[in-house]
């Protein structure tokens, strides 16, 4: 797992932080040890209380432990490295609070130390704890059969491989028939009999009927490619002349051009605005399912809790009843009877201790994967919306590029 730690101090603003529930799905404060509060707050009061009587301004070490995105990790796995923390950077048995957070389908843990030591006064000096965390992080990547991630590889370089998507659109969109294109054209030739009902034929396929630099009769397509009237439709300069008339009177290529990037301009802008409306309204649905399915998990694990409670209280009140009071005890206590019950009572108290853990783990390995398949829902949608945004974005470039007006402004500022 990837371990993050510092040493800091602003105990207040690390409380709130650990206990946010607002960014995360479900807190649990799963430990805290050496302090005589018994919640977050008034560890972290006491911790930056005995610090005073030092000169050390950042009296705590945080921690924190992320598993593999794919892995479910369980507590005793997170304990075993917090330990294995603790020792190796010399902080054994120093006060300490761990808090779990579940966020987005995945759990990770954070464990804060106080770095004084209450008996000598003196604050625990950490050093190379950058190295030390990273050598522990591999170490349990390799114990566990986890996928390394490349920055933990010793020796391997980050190479990030950075792709055009406009260039790579740019190879497998132009790849347009000839034949379809002149059949086209000749189907808008036979569908017409002067200019006009020849231009509107052609404005209806995504062309406009320009002069050429030759002062023939050329169409330009909406990726500004420029096509000759004659060639396309197999019909002479001269009978093309005869019923288009004088080409003089037509927009020059550029011009055409110039329209196409204003009329695709509007289109791209229609189709983003469009765009940007449906990722508002994913994004309200994911949140509204985010925030019923958080519900549910946390009514359940309230109802687990009441439950074990409840049973907890009947369990402890049959244990005790087994311990007789007054000569009945004191007969128990002669024979040996009441040691042999006591060690019983223990006994069945831990089984019900671990047996409790474990429901709790069932029902929270449950509600994380439950959650991770909503993230996985979530990003989906959003990554399909962002292709969306992205598409019409390098769409509207690769259309100025073709006709050359790479110096117009683009939308793209615009998301």
């Amino acid at each position: 797992m990837i371990l993050k730690g510092n040493e800091r101090g602003n105990a207040k603003e690390l409380a709130v932080h650990l206990q946010n529930t607002a960014d995360n799905d479900h807190v649990t404060v799963h430990e805290i040890r050496g302090f005589i509060s018994n919640d977050v707050t008034g560890a972290f009061k006491e911790a930056y209380a005995i610090s005073k009587g030092t000169k050390c301004l950042n009296h705590l070490f945080s921690l924190s432990l992320n598993p593999p995105q794919s892995e479910y990790v369980e507590i005793e796995i997170f304990e075993q490295a917090i330990d294995r923390i603790e020792k190796e950077l010399g902080l054994l048995n120093h006060p300490r609070v761990i808090v779990f957070h579940e966020k987005h389908g995945r759990r990770h843990a954070h464990c804060v130390w106080s770095r004084i030591d209450a008996d000598t006064m003196t604050a625990q000096n950490i050093p190379h704890y950058k190295n030390k965390l990273q050598a522990i992080s591999r170490e349990l990547y390799r114990e566990h059969n986890w996928k390394m991630p490349q920055g933990l590889i010793r020796g391997l370089k980050s190479n990030p491989r950075n792709f055009s998507l406009a260039e790579w659109q740019q190879c497998k969109r132009m790849n347009k028939n000839a034949r379809d294109l002149k059949g086209m054209m000749q189907d808008c030739w036979a569908a017409s009999d002067n200019l006009k009902s020849f231009q509107t034929a052609l404005s209806e396929r995504g062309l406009i009927l320009a002069k050429g630099d030759r002062r023939g009769h050329v169409a330009v397509t909406h990726e500004g490619e420029v096509i000759s009237i004659a060639r396309y439709t197999n019909i002479k300069a001269k009978e093309v002349r005869s019923r288009l008339g004088n080409p003089e009177n037509l927009p020059t290529v550029d011009e055409a051009k110039s329209q196409i990037i204003n009329d695709m301009t509007n289109t791209f802008k229609r189709h983003a605005k469009e765009a940007k409306t449906q990722r508002a309204k994913d994004n309200e649905m994911l949140k509204q399912y985010r925030k019923k399915l958080v519900e549910k998990q946390k009514q359940e694990r309230v109802k687990l809790k009441i439950a074990q409670n409840t049973r907890w209280n009947e369990e402890t009140l049959i244990r005790a009843q087994r311990l007789n009071s007054g000569i009945r005890g004191i007969w128990q206590r002669l024979t040996g009877q009441y040691k042999q019950i006591s060690l019983t009572n223990q006994h069945e108290a831990f089984d019900a201790l671990k047996r409790d853990r474990k429901q709790s783990e069932i029902l929270i390995s449950k509600h994380l994967n439950d959650r991770r398949k909503l993230q996985f829902q979530t990003n989906s949608i959003r990554n399909q919306n962002q292709e969306i945004l992205y598409g019409i974005i390098n769409d509207q470039k690769y259309y100025r590029m073709k006709v050359g007006q790479i110096d117009i402004k683009v939308i793209s500022n615009e998301f």
